[in-house]
This record gives structure tokens, C-alpha cells and sequence, in this order.
């Protein structure tokens, strides 16, 4: 059994306010006059896991809040063996919240090359729209993306349950302009939320996806399109969309679907993703082939250039010809 913080990983569906360390949390949010309670990080509802999450953005303000949280989602992803990450950040929202469109991206993306300086990690961004939100900011999500180099992605995020039509044009736009799509989908709405995304709303991949399988010609056409699934095990449990031992992600494997593992909200769960390879590993018994099987995924199905996924190949099958430790 090998050391899993050792596998190179990919880190494809992960949120950057919900990685927050909390010690970091309560000193921004003392500096700006948000007082943040001793029970956060708990939650029992998905309304619950929203509240939390405008608590954390409450507390970012400044342009060094925004830099600061980069840069220790930098060193903690580099000391969870996570070699490349594509992080998801609402940068619009921000922006608007504090009067400056820019401010919050631009100070992020210092943070991260700061980060890739001081730990080797390479980190890309995905700008996220939660889908209960304006088709104006959405715009203006967009237009950041096209203006920031370190911009790879843009998609939706947010309670599936509101539609995502509204928002079609924004994102056969992004494709036009050469960005990824990326969307939210198939966690807690059924394969007609992923039909969406994969149809009129252009994804490239799914964030979540784990109803897939409630339709079975979906499942080929999915599977015949290569299209990869970021699986959040721990976030879907913690969320009440499934139970650990029950989830699906063997039967998404099986189904012959790409499969990659992600931890979506891990300081909100404390969850990194390292412990979730560990979990996953000793719940459904899997093996350090079919570990490596997954890193392997989340290379692939990656946006990093051809020259990052050859050396992060090799670097796995160097962990797994290495031996146990």
C-alpha cells in the first residue's frame, strides 16, 4: 500500500472559498469586522452549506485576503501531492460585492503564481456562476475570463434546481472564445440537469454527474463522448446527496464512464484530497492500480497542456513501479 500523499494528483472540482483555512478565515474576518463563529465548518442542510459559504466571502475585502487564500491553497494542494489544479472562484460576485471587478481575480491570480513559485504546483481558474444569479453577471463572468490570462474555464455552479437556459448564450460564447465550459451538474437534479449541460450549455466536463447512471442511454452517450465525471464523494455525503458506502462511483467506473476524484469543498468538510483517496481506497477496497487509475483520470481530463499530463504520467507510473513505502 502506497503513500498517498506521494501519487501525483489532479484537482479538477474544487471550490477556492470553501478552502479556506479556518484559522486564516478568523484573522481576515477579525481585520474587517466579521466575526466568525466557533461551530463553522458544520453544517446540516444544503441551505445550511450556502449560509457558511456567504459567511466566508463576507470576510474577503481586501487585495491581500484574496492573495493570501491563493497562496495557502497553493501550499496546501502542493502538501496533499496535488501537482496541478484547476480552482473554481466567483470572482464577478466579488467584484461586484466590493466595487471592483478586477480587484478580487487579479489578486487571486498573484496569489496563485506566488504560490506555483514557492511550491511547484501549477494552478489554473475556472469562473463560476451560480446559476441563481443574473445572466448580466454571467456576462460579466465571461468578460473577466476573455481579459485574464490564468483563466482556463468558465461554468455554472449552484442548487441545480434552477434552470440553467437562461444562461445558454454566455457559454456558446465562451466556446467561441476559446475558453472551457465546465458545468454543475447531476448532484442533486437528474440527467436532464446533465443534458443541459452537455447540449445547449456546451460543458467539456461534468461537476458531479453522480445521477448519471438513473439513464442508461445517457450513460452511452456520455461514456462514447469520453466526457469525465469530477466525483466528490465526501462533498456529496456531506451534502446529503449520498452515503458514503452506497455512493456511486464504482458503478460509475464500471459503467466504463472516466471517472476523476475530487474533494469540491474540503476545508468546509475537512476533507483534503489526499484523505479523500483514502477514504475512497478503503471503502470500496480499491487498490493502488485503481488509485493511480484515477489520478491518471484527472490528468486527462485536465485543460493543462500536453507537456504537463506527459510529466505528471510519468511521475505516476514512477509511484506505482516505486513499491510500498
Amino acid at each position: 500500500m502506497r503513500d498517498l500523499l506521494s501519487l501525483p494528483k489532479v484537482h479538477l472540482h474544487v471550490h477556492l472559498e470553501s478552502a479556506v483555512r479556518w484559522a486564516t478565515l478568523r484573522e481576515i474576518g477579525a481585520a474587517n469586522g466579521v466575526r466568525v463563529p466557533d461551530d463553522v465548518g458544520t453544517f446540516g442542510s444544503f441551505a445550511a452549506f450556502f449560509a457558511q459559504n456567504d459567511l466566508v466571502r463576507s470576510c474577503l475585502r481586501r487585495p491581500a485576503d484574496f492573495r493570501r487564500i491563493a497562496y495557502e491553497f497553493c501550499a496546501d494542494e502542493a502538501a496533499q501531492g496535488t501537482r496541478y489544479a484547476e480552482v473554481s472562484f466567483t470572482a464577478a460576485a466579488h467584484g461586484e460585492r466590493l466595487g471592483d471587478l478586477d480587484m478580487p481575480l487579479t489578486a487571486v491570480l498573484e496569489g496563485l503564481e506566488a504560490g506555483r513559485e514557492a511550491f511547484g504546483i501549477e494552478c489554473r481558474l475556472i469562473l463560476d456562476h451560480s446559476r441563481r444569479r443574473s445572466v448580466e453577471r454571467a456576462w460579466r463572468t465571461l468578460d473577466l475570463a476573455r481579459r485574464h490570462d490564468g483563466v482556463v474555464a468558465v461554468g455554472l455552479a449552484g442548487d441545480e434546481a434552477h434552470p440553467g437556459d437562461p444562461f445558454d448564450a454566455v457559454f456558446a460564447a465562451a466556446r467561441d472564445a476559446g475558453l472551457h465550459v465546465v458545468h454543475h451538474a447531476g448532484e442533486s437534479e437528474g440527467p436532464a440537469s446533465i443534458r443541459h449541460a452537455l447540449g445547449p450549455g456546451r460543458a467539456e466536463r461534468l461537476g458531479h454527474g453522480i445521477r448519471i447512471l438513473d439513464d442508461r442511454e445517457l450513460v452511452s452517450e456520455v461514456r462514447a463522448r469520453g466526457i469525465a465525471l469530477e466525483v466528490c464523494p465526501s462533498s456529496n455525503v456531506a451534502l446529503g446527496f449520498a452515503v458514503l458506502d452506497e455512493h456511486p462511483l464504482p458503478r460509475l467506473r464500471d459503467a466504463g464512464l472516466i471517472v476523476t476524484l475530487n474533494t469540491d469543498i474540503p476545508a468546509l468538510i475537512g476533507t483534503p484530497l489526499a484523505t479523500e483517496y483514502a477514504r475512497v481506497r478503503d471503502t470500496f477496497g480499491y487498490g493502488d492500480q485503481d488509485l493511480a487509475d484515477l489520478a491518471r483520470a484527472g490528468v486527462d481530463a485536465s485543460f493543462a497542456p500536453a507537456t504537463v499530463k506527459a510529466r505528471l504520467h510519468e511521475d505516476i507510473t514512477s509511484w506505482l513501479t516505486a513499491g510500498p513505502a
